[in-house]
Formats: structure tokens, C-alpha cells, sequence
């Protein structure tokens, strides 16, 4: 046990504890340590979902959803992973659900509040080749985010999680796969895919 007795757990001891103490008192049916990960959560999981679906009212209630999910299935939850990537895994899976039944094909990077602003976008260059971070360099910041979100906006779901998690997110390949539950490979090859198809729409704007 970890030497909190139930009538004695309070918010403020439990925001001294890692995710993985306060994951293990939520599976013993502890309220306030669910509240306590939703309260880490809450923002990140919106504002990836908000930066999926582009529509902050719809995005609060997936967001909703994946903690109901969570909350359902956190005795599921084996520690040996982290916490984090099975809580966006979630999160991502609800919103790409609700965009295959929808058939929402939107995105937007810089209308979310935690999204990378345009200047940072363009300090980036989504990686996608020297060639290509030229031709981007010599746009203007405010045309460049547009242009990248109308890109964007046209990648298949899937491509789409891996680009903002690598790209916005600031995740490695191997946290993409475990957050996605996909084999390592086939991360490597959406996002290169997503860059190629990136690199070909953004392409009329080097002439």
C-alpha cells in the first residue's frame, strides 16, 4: 500500500504523487484519484482531440468520452506502460472513431490554444526535406500555417494522429506507437507517407 489511508487522501497529497501511484489508488475505486488524472489530463487530451475534430464544443464532449472510457477500463491498465500513452491512445481512438462515422475531414493546427503557432510551424518545417525548407523559408508565416493546415487537413485519419503527435506533440516514433497501439514500422511509414503527400501539396507554393 502506499501509506495513504482513504480518509486522509486529500488533492493536494495526491498532486505530490506520479501518475503511476495515483493510477494504482483510482483501480482501488478512490474518486479523488481519478479526479487528480483528469486534472493532468484534461487540457492535453482536449486539445489533441480539438486539434482533430476543429470544433471546441464537439471536442469537449470526445474528450468527455475518452475519460468515461478511461474510467470504465482503468482496471485494464497494466503499468508497464505508461500511463499517458494508454490514456491518448484512448483519447485518439475516440476522436478518429468519431471522424470514420462523420466523415470529418478537418483539422486545425493554430485554432487550438496548445497548438504551435505559425512561426513555430515554420521553424520546424514539419521535416519534411532540405529542398522543402527552403521553399518554405521564403513564405510568409500566416500563409505557410494555412497552407499546412489545408494540407493536413486532407490526410487520411491515421496519417493525421502520427503528424500531430510527431509534429505538434513533439513525440518520438516509439511513443506514437504505443499511444496509437501500432507496430513501430507502420508509424514510420504513415508519417513518411503524410510528408510525401504534405511535400506534393504544398508544392505549388515554391513557383
Amino acid at each position: 500500500m502506499l501509506g495513504y489511508p482513504h480518509a486522509m487522501l486529500i488533492s493536494d497529497e495526491l498532486g505530490t504523487l506520479p501518475d503511476a501511484d495515483v493510477v494504482r489508488l483510482a483501480q482501488q475505486g478512490r474518486e479523488l484519484a481519478f479526479r487528480e488524472l483528469v486534472r493532468r489530463y484534461e487540457r492535453p487530451v482536449f486539445s489533441l482531440v480539438f486539434r482533430m475534430v476543429r470544433d471546441r464544443e464537439l471536442a469537449e464532449d470526445l474528450a468527455q468520452d475518452a475519460f468515461i472510457k478511461v474510467l470504465n477500463h482503468i482496471d485494464r491498465y497494466s503499468p508497464e506502460f505508461k500511463f499517458s500513452s494508454w490514456l491518448f491512445k484512448i483519447a485518439n481512438n475516440v476522436a478518429i472513431d468519431h471522424l470514420r462515422r462523420r466523415r470529418i475531414d478537418t483539422i486545425s493546427i493554430d485554432g487550438s490554444p496548445h497548438a504551435a503557432s505559425a512561426s513555430e510551424i515554420e521553424a520546424s518545417t514539419l521535416d519534411i526535406g532540405s529542398d522543402q525548407e527552403n521553399a518554405l523559408d521564403e513564405m510568409e508565416a500566416k500563409e505557410l500555417g494555412s497552407a499546412i493546415e489545408q494540407a493536413i487537413a486532407r490526410l487520411r485519419p491515421e496519417y493525421r494522429s502520427c503528424i500531430m503527435l510527431r509534429h505538434v506533440e513533439g513525440r518520438s516514433y516509439e511513443e506514437i506507437a504505443a499511444t496509437l497501439d501500432l507496430p513501430l514500422g507502420t508509424v514510420k511509414t504513415y508519417i513518411h507517407r503524410a510528408r510525401h503527400e504534405l511535400r506534393e501539396a504544398l508544392e505549388p507554393l515554391r513557383q
